[in-house]
């Protein structure tokens, strides 16, 4: 598959990724207003998303969110490993570290959030099917900072562990939704609160919380 760019004639054949038919109606009102822009599919679950990814689609606006089944970073994972695939770019109403770190390690070519103006959106979109990369400003402010002060980032499996616990898993249930001992789990949690500087798992959850590292 030739990418197409929208310009020169090309056509960027877009997928849409969102289990709100509403967001869905309203992405493709601004989409296929645009030169050089087409709708040419729906996907409602993060599933049906990977499955129509190989018919030939530019860019895939993926949200993040879909109630019980794939979350949009899982998909995005699968959609960005196949040979010669669409571009993924987020759109959702998150900007939590924990959402940020996952979308961009599951090969995300851009994160742009659902207030974005249409202008905006727009050139985000001809930004990844050029194969660059296309971050909203507070996105990209949160990346910086990031790199900024290393030594207190949290990393993406403790901003993982910190998730689970800011949703009242225990550490058994993290671990094994996560695959890990649990000693790795408390592990984790001793660097989290040291990072955080807290001593308990609801100073942690709260901290992280008003920081925007987790959502709640």
């Amino acid at each position: 598959m030739t990418r197409g760019s929208g310009e020169g004639g090309d056509t960027v054949r877009l997928l849409l990724a969102d289990d709100h038919p509403v967001v869905r109606a309203g992405l493709r009102a601004v989409l296929d207003t645009e030169p050089g822009f087409r709708v040419a599919g729906e996907a409602a679950t993060a599933e049906e998303a990977v499955a129509l990814a190989a018919g030939g689609f530019d860019v895939v606006l993926m949200d993040l969110q879909f109630g019980a089944g794939m979350h949009g970073a899982e998909a995005t994972a699968t959609i960005t490993a196949a040979a010669d695939g669409p571009r993924v770019l987020i759109l959702t109403t998150y900007d939590s570290d924990a959402d940020i770190l996952a979308a961009v390690e599951a090969g995300a070519s851009g994160y742009l959030l659902k207030d974005a103006p249409p202008q905006e959106l727009a050139a985000a979109v001809r930004t990844a099917a050029a194969g660059r990369s296309a971050l909203a400003p507070s996105v990209a402010h949160r990346l910086m900072d990031r790199m900024r002060t290393p030594a207190e980032a949290l990393t993406r499996r403790e901003l993982e562990v910190l998730q689970l616990v800011g949703e009242g898993l225990s550490n058994l249930r993290i671990s094994k939704r996560l695959f890990l001992s649990q000693a790795t789990v408390k592990s984790h949690l001793v660097h989290i609160y040291a990072k955080l500087g807290v001593d308990s798992r609801t100073s942690a959850v709260a901290a992280a919380t008003a920081r925007r590292l987790i959502r709640r």
